[in-house]
């Protein structure tokens, strides 16, 4: 065995028998033979893909914010991430939710990278969800953990379980926010945050 090869061997996640065999047993559901030249390694990639789709449950969102800048020359006004992309899965059909997060806080005395304002979103994400409790605990880590003086999530997105199930209504688009501190409470910065977003 080459080198390569042991490499790409290590990096090869366990997966537990009972888990490719249920998969095996939903195609065959489904109407197709899990044991088609197509379908043989269908099993084991769909396990893969889906510890990658939930990987979010062994990351804790609230670590990336534990680092923060106290050095910001005075700034005190509205930091925003627009458009981050996302892809989650409901958890009531297991479909793809996909969108863009709107992210946005006003801090106190501290700022922090804006990197980890999109891997606080993808940390929830990457669970079943459903798209208002995502924007609610986005939301709700920033304020507890950065302390800053306002939160302001906006969440778009379209839903799998709603475009090519059910209604199957496709180009719908889902909309759902938080506003925390001073965007909830005073109209004005709310309405300033949401013209930065694009939504005013």
């Amino acid at each position: 065995m080459a080198e390569g090869d042991l490499v790409n061997a290590a990096a090869e996640p366990f997966i537990p028998d009972h888990v490719t065999q249920a998969i095996r047993t939903l195609i065959e559901w489904a109407g197709d033979n899990p044991d088609r030249e197509g379908l043989i390694d269908t099993p084991r990639r769909v396990a893969k893909a889906w510890r990658e789709y939930c990987a979010g449950y062994g990351d804790d969102p609230a670590h990336h914010l534990s680092r923060v800048f106290e050095e910001v020359g005075g700034y005190d006004e509205i930091v925003l991430l627009r458009d981050i992309p996302f892809q989650s899965h409901c958890e009531h059909h297991m479909a793809p939710i996909t969108g863009r997060a709107h992210i946005a806080y006003l801090p106190k005395d501290h700022v922090v990278g804006i990197s980890k304002l999109a891997r606080v979103l993808h940390g929830y994400a990457r669970r079943l969800q459903v798209q208002e409790r995502l924007t609610a605990e986005v939301a709700d880590c920033i304020w507890t953990h950065l302390k800053p003086r306002g939160v302001a999530v906006v969440i778009e997105a379209t839903h799998g379980c709603m475009t090519s199930r059910g209604v199957r209504t496709p180009g719908v688009l889902m909309t759902t926010s938080r506003m925390m501190g001073v965007f909830r409470d005073d109209e004005r910065s709310r309405k300033e945050v949401l013209a930065l977003m694009g939504k005013g």
